[in-house]
């Protein structure tokens, strides 16, 4: 993996706190790539969570975005702000915002307790899956949730829904929901999903800027 040394005016770069297998971070990741940002990546264990990510965020969660006038961590707003920078693809056009607060609500807490265990596991699926049910049926009479194309709410849902059916592959497949299987495919087929699922080493303090996204 190819390390970059910041140096002169690329001091101001925003930094982004990360962690690649988070649907959060990688939500984030989308965004900025969307809007032709790019960062100094500081990809984390979140077993050993370096003092600078729990100075910079009390929540000391990821994603977290440095900019030299703020901080900002929560991937959504870091979403929003990268494409209020630019937004080509017309994201924006695609917001919805009661539906990512569905998702990042009652159905984030389903598929967490579904995903770790957590009480009813099944009660939690069956919760879980009223939601994305109804993702099938938006996606049944148009190709993105956003519309004609994908936009906002489609890439702050996408890795989310990911992490639905990796819990149990076989057992999403099994369910009549073609139109979300199909979407979820599709991304998890892109260009645009690998860029950001690249690995990057753990960072540690002092070492080299790794940019994101890589230079071409």
């Amino acid at each position: 993996m190819k390390n970059t040394n910041q140096q002169g005016p690329q001091a101001t770069r925003p930094v982004l706190y990360s962690f690649r297998r988070c649907p959060y971070a990688m939500r984030a990741r989308l965004a900025l790539v969307a809007a032709g940002i790019t960062v100094e990546i500081r990809e984390i264990l979140l077993r050993d969570k370096p003092p600078s990510l729990l100075e910079a965020s009390p929540k000391a969660t990821v994603p977290v975005l440095l900019l030299p006038a703020r901080v900002i961590d929560e991937s959504y707003d870091i979403m929003l702000w990268a494409l209020a920078q630019a937004d080509p693809e017309a994201w924006l056009a695609g917001r919805d915002d009661v539906l990512i607060a569905a998702l990042d609500g009652p159905f984030k807490a389903a598929l967490d307790h579904y995903k770790y265990g957590k009480d009813d596991v099944e009660t939690a699926r069956e919760t879980a899956s009223a939601f994305l049910r109804q993702l099938d049926t938006t996606l049944k009479g148009q190709p993105a949730l956003s519309g004609a194309e994908l936009g906002l709410a489609d890439m702050a849902s996408l890795t989310f829904v990911r992490q639905f059916a990796n819990v149990d592959r076989s057992w999403f497949d099994s369910q009549p929901w073609p139109h979300l299987r199909a979407w979820l495919d599709n991304f998890l087929a892109s260009p645009r999903f690998a860029a950001i699922m690249r690995k990057y080493p753990a960072w540690q303090s002092g070492d080299p800027a790794t940019l994101f996204p890589e230079p071409a």
